[in-house]
């Protein structure tokens, strides 16, 4: 399948379907029965406004193009499917939600009978998602480059267009619409300007020269409102 060049629209069903597949493919095995449907309800949780099944299709839509920058790409893939299938708005220490959502993955792959080496590999591509937002991400020492590839994927929302970004920072604060607004304002501003500080916000050539500049942008507009 090829993605014009340009910032990815969400993958429609067929084509979200066939990642699926192909994943599973790729590491010898069939997903078990019910799983998918598992996915799909969990990834459309009526709490979920930003972190929801359009942003699995953006991000499978960037798999798509960058698959063979991968090591191992069905593991990557099925790292995507997982990676915010838990996603709760009160873990707020953080890292809560990776560990489940990385759990869920590596029982999924035992049930299939996936080898051990393959489920705690993906396990540890969603674990890495955490690393996604400290501060030091794009220099972390020890990210294999499928784990940085994964983070780019991830985080690739914020080089998307500016109306695209605008309704992801809507989206984001819907999903924490019980936490006051100054309380709000404040942490969101600590959490991008530290994105902002980053020497460099990604890993991979391709996503620095997709994503690099535009994110720049969006940061510094949204930071100028935060900051009103």
């Amino acid at each position: 399948m090829q993605v014009p060049d340009g910032y990815p629209a969400p993958l429609n069903q067929a084509a979200l379907a066939a990642t699926w597949g192909d994943a599973w493919s790729s590491i010898g095995q069939r997903a078990p029965a019910g799983l998918l449907a598992e996915l799909m309800t969990a990834w459309a949780e009526p709490h979920r406004r930003y972190h929801d099944q359009r942003h699995l299709r953006e991000c499978l839509a960037l798999w798509v193009r960058w698959r063979d920058q991968s090591h191992r790409p069905g593991e990557l893939a099925l790292a995507l499917w997982f990676h915010d299938a838990v996603y709760d708005t009160g873990d707020t220490e953080g890292g809560g939600n990776e560990m489940r959502s990385a759990a869920w993955a590596a029982r999924s792959l035992a049930r299939a009978g996936a080898d051990s080496d393959v489920a705690q590999r993906v396990y540890d591509l969603v674990i890495s998602t955490v690393h996604a937002t400290q501060h030091d991400a794009p220099t972390t020492p020890g990210l294999n480059p499928d784990e940085q590839l994964l983070m780019d994927i991830d985080l690739s929302i914020l080089g998307s267009p500016a109306e695209r970004f605008e309704r992801y920072d809507q989206d984001v604060r819907a999903e924490y619409a019980w936490v006051p607004e100054l309380r709000y304002r404040q942490s969101r501003a600590q959490v991008l300007q530290e994105f902002f500080d980053r020497p460099r916000l990604y890993h991979g050539q391709a996503a620095r020269a997709l994503l690099e500049d535009q994110a720049r942008v969006n940061l510094a507009t949204v930071l100028r409102r935060l900051g009103q």
